[in-house]
């Protein structure tokens, strides 16, 4: 266990990048159309593009917060923004493989699709988060936790459901580095959630309050819940999510007993 936010960055800043240039080079590019992909499975993969291609916004966003001026955050958020980025390419790229050209401008074309709804209510979060200063890092560092493990074990999900030898290979290499990411800010959120109640207390409400599935928001409401609903199905799926994300946030100070992720996913995933 970590004691401060220093050893956390400290221990992120030794891991190795899973997603090399010897690792990508090695993925077999040129196999992807041998093998049959569930068309099913091509707007998740749409979706998760998209979602990693915004990690750009939302680290422009969190620089705006008191949590994105925190040095170590901060330091952290300037590779953690540069994977997530690598990442979307990467599955643009596997789609162009499968023969489902996505367009020179994909990437201006899913901004343009944002609502402005997001772009207002991004405002306002950055607004409700200033006058609580330090106090709502805790918040932010478990939002950030919820949705990278989410992301962790949605990729994780997506590679034993489409059974695709090359997205396969290509998953294991995110899934690596988002699980470097969800531990920052696992580990992270511990650390500010142990100095104060307050903080413990406006997390939880927070979490509560507002969660949503990765990428709800900047995405429709139906396209998050489809992914959701795809990787997570039914019961067994709802208690797959409970028991790899949801249990796990549980562990955090403040957040024993905690089950409003898993009630929040509950409705879409069992429909």
């Amino acid at each position: 266990m970590f004691e401060t936010d220093k050893e956390v960055l400290d221990w992120y800043e030794r891991q190795p990048r899973a997603l090399s240039k010897e690792y990508v080079s090695s993925i077999r590019w040129n196999e992807v159309k041998n093998y049959p992909l569930n068309p099913a499975f091509v707007p998740v993969l749409t979706y998760m593009r998209d979602i990693e291609y915004f990690t750009d916004m939302y680290y422009q966003e969190l620089r705006r917060t008191p949590t994105g001026k925190d040095p170590i955050i901060r330091k952290f958020m300037d590779r953690w923004s540069i994977e997530e980025l690598h990442h979307g390419n990467l599955l643009n790229r596997f789609l162009e493989e499968a023969g489902m050209p996505q367009g020179k401008n994909w990437q201006a074309e899913a901004t343009r699709k944002i609502p402005r709804l997001y772009t207002i209510g991004s405002y306002l979060v950055d607004q409700a988060s200033r006058p609580f200063g330090r106090y709502f890092h805790g918040a932010h560092m478990v939002w950030g936790a919820i949705n990278e493990i989410t992301a962790m074990n949605a990729y994780r999900r997506l590679a034993d459901l489409a059974g695709h030898p090359v997205l396969n290979q290509l998953l294991i290499g995110i899934v690596q580095e988002e699980s470097i990411h969800s531990s920052f800010y696992w580990n992270v959120a511990r650390v500010k959630l142990k100095e104060t109640k307050f903080s413990r207390n406006l997390a939880r409400f927070v979490i509560g309050k507002f969660w949503a599935p990765v990428g709800q928001g900047a995405k429709p409401a139906g396209e998050a819940n489809y992914v959701m609903a795809t990787l997570f199905p039914g019961k067994e799926g709802l208690d797959l999510f409970d028991q790899k994300i949801g249990s796990r946030i549980e562990r955090l100070p403040g957040f024993l007993g905690f089950k409003g992720l898993t009630e929040r996913v509950a409705p879409i995933v069992q429909v």
